[in-house]
């Protein structure tokens, strides 16, 4: 059986891809609520979320962390036309700490990176160490962030983690929770309540979500310039 993405027509599907994603764009407006505003800081979200990177503010100076299998390499095509530092990973030891050390720099040069804490494969909603460990290593906060939209605009692909996107004109809000630091003489226990936090963090923000939605909207959000 062919595969449909393969390494020769990967270009092309990211170059396409990103095309329907900008014109899209048009029709996309994302604000946010109660960002600390902390640079550097480590952005945490869940794989369905990913899209929601777009409506953070500054993002020359935000890097995302994406996987290094084909499907990535869309996903990275994508990002780097859109004007976001990436970074590639894998789940291999190698691989992970080759990210981690090029994360680390971004960190240490004062930039923000965002992480899929459940990605690239799952399990759906279990965080891995990579944040944590990369806030250890560095002393910057994580942010969980969650993105959410009432409109039917705001819709869910089938996929493993049953991504979210708009599809067509949408008002979306970016929502962060408490930044959240991990000593660096941490131990695996409190490693893994850090962990723990991240889960509890997002789970909170999505339970939340249709009330602070309602909260924006009182505040005139989308009735500010785009």
């Amino acid at each position: 059986m062919v595969r449909i993405i393969n390494g020769k027509n990967v270009k092309y599907l990211a170059s396409a891809t990103y095309k329907i994603l900008r014109l899209q764009e048009k029709f996309t407006h994302i604000k946010e609520f109660n960002n600390p505003g902390i640079s550097p800081c480590i952005y945490a979200l869940w794989h369905s979320n990913q899209f929601l990177i777009h409506g953070i503010r500054d993002r020359d100076h935000l890097s995302v962390l994406i996987s290094t299998s084909i499907d990535g390499e869309i996903v990275a095509g994508v990002c780097e036309k859109w004007g976001f530092n990436v970074v590639r990973g894998s789940s291999g030891k190698k691989g992970a700490v080759e990210s981690t050390m090029q994360m680390l720099k971004k960190l240490k040069q004062g930039e923000c990176v965002s992480i899929m804490v459940d990605g690239p494969h799952g399990p759906l909603h279990k965080v891995k160490n990579g944040a944590v460990k990369l806030a250890q290593m560095s002393g910057a906060p994580i942010i969980p962030v969650h993105w959410y939209s009432p409109q039917k605009t705001f819709i869910s692909l089938p996929s493993w983690d049953t991504m979210k996107t708009p599809l067509g004109s949408c008002n979306i809000l970016n929502t962060y929770g408490t930044p959240i630091y991990v000593k660096e003489d941490a131990t695996s226990e409190e490693i893994e309540l850090a962990k723990e936090e991240i889960r509890q963090q997002l789970f909170k923000l999505k339970e939340e979500e249709k009330e602070t939605y309602k909260e924006a909207l009182k505040k005139g959000l989308w009735n500010k310039k785009q």
